[in-house]
């Protein structure tokens, strides 16, 4: 059995999303990217999907905001103990 290239982490979507709303991409270099993206997505439950469009039809609005609640914590903690480590 071969696995699709379209199969993906609908988190990884998210989490990269986010962090240009929060315009972290902005002010940190490709690296602390890197790394704090890494952490965000271990912190997080992976929700493998093939299409987008399976989860803008078939997910409920109060768990996306659920979701998206999740990947914010996740980031600033990520950001919290990347800033903590690098000061050390």
């Amino acid at each position: 059995m071969k696995l699709d290239n379209d199969i993906h982490n609908y988190y990884e979507h998210l989490v990269l999303e986010t962090l240009d709303k929060m315009e972290v991409c902005s002010i940190k270099s490709d690296d602390y990217l890197a790394d704090l993206t890494c952490l965000v997505l271990n912190q997080l439950q992976p929700r493998y999907i093939r299409y987008e469009v399976d989860m803008a039809f078939y997910l409920p609005n109060s768990e996306r905001l659920q979701m998206q609640m999740n990947v914010e914590n996740a980031i600033r903690k990520g950001i919290e103990y990347l800033d903590s480590t690098k000061r050390k």
